[in-house]
């Protein structure tokens, strides 16, 4: 686990950022990062950052798919797909969304608020929890699960 202090909006966009420019650098295929945390406490920003990372072109303005459930983004031969799964109650819809549709080599899935994935066993190659401390400064960790997930954190943090 690494743990990041983000002091600014700026500075967890910058981490998204180096982040997006290391799995576009290396290639990773199918790369999968659960975001965790609560409202406003930077899962957008730092997605923003990533976005611009991978490539991803800035006449897409990045937001929150909180009523779309998913928005897809160009990037490369990748494609980003960003979801926000805060409204799904039921294991179901994740049929109706076509969430294993985008389980693939040419996906790179960001998802904010996970949990519901998790009750299906769905296993995330990183998880970042963003949470404050007493002075509003954001403290992310950052966990890797499984070898591909161990191999990127590594790699992040040369």
């Amino acid at each position: 686990m690494k743990i990041i202090e983000s002091k600014t909006s700026e500075q967890t966009l910058l981490f998204g950022e180096h982040m997006g420019k290391k799995i576009s650098k290396e290639i990773c295929l199918g790369v999968s990062i659960a975001l965790n945390g609560e409202l406003g406490a930077g899962k957008t920003t730092f997605v923003q950052g990533f976005a611009k990372g991978l490539g991803v072109s800035e006449k897409y303005y990045i937001t929150s798919p909180t009523y779309n459930i998913i928005n897809e983004y160009p990037a490369g031969a990748l494609t980003l797909c960003h979801l926000d799964l805060y409204r799904l109650e039921s294991v179901v819809e994740l049929e109706t969304i076509g969430f294993d549709d985008l389980v693939d080599d040419s996906h790179i899935i960001v998802v904010e608020w996970p949990k519901i994935l998790k009750r299906i066993s769905f296993k995330f190659d990183i998880e970042i929890n963003f949470k404050f401390d007493e002075h509003y400064n954001r403290i992310l960790s950052v966990v890797a699960s499984g070898q591909p997930g161990s191999n990127l954190l590594s790699k992040l943090f040369l």
